[in-house]
């Protein structure tokens, strides 16, 4: 079953306008959009300054087990988590069914301003998504089915 519907240069665009736009309006250091199984769709920020290909498999792990306690404790569903540190803090929102949204910020920056942006911003991700989706609705994917040691069948020619 695909997971991520058939992204084009148009769409990751779009995506990473929404991300910039999102990290100027609301001071953050990175902005990652991710999918439920950790890979890592795009990004824009201090990309010199972390790993953004294990932050999302561990934001992504870190989210799906707040989801299972959510279903322990009688609610449906949290829809995001917060880690704050001393310097840095960690917002994971959820996007749509799919992916979800990893904002890193200043612990000083406070929560509140991350999560007052991030509301316009997961909207105008899931809309991008749905579009991509609508476009091709077969032709999505998988990326936890992907061979990272042999990726080439994944970019051949149809």
């Amino acid at each position: 079953m695909a997971t991520l519907p058939q992204l084009i240069e148009e769409d990751i665009r779009k995506l990473n306008d929404t991300l910039s736009g999102f990290i100027t309006n609301a001071d953050t250091a990175a902005a990652l959009l991710i999918d439920k199984g950790g890979f890592l769709i795009t990004h824009q920020g201090e990309e010199s300054e972390y790993d953004f290909t294990t932050i999302a498999a561990l934001a992504s792990g870190a989210f799906m087990a707040t989801q299972t306690i959510a279903g322990l404790v009688k609610e449906n569903n949290f829809n995001s988590i917060y880690q704050q540190g001393e310097t840095h803090s960690v917002f994971v929102m959820d996007v749509d069914e799919h992916s979800l949204i990893v904002i890193i910020f200043k612990s000083s920056a406070g929560v509140g301003v991350v999560k007052y942006f991030a509301a316009s911003a997961v909207k105008s991700l899931a809309r991008q998504l749905k579009i991509a989706k609508e476009r091709a609705p077969e032709a999505g994917m998988d990326l936890s089915v992907l061979n990272v040691a042999n990726a080439s069948p994944f970019f051949k020619r149809k």
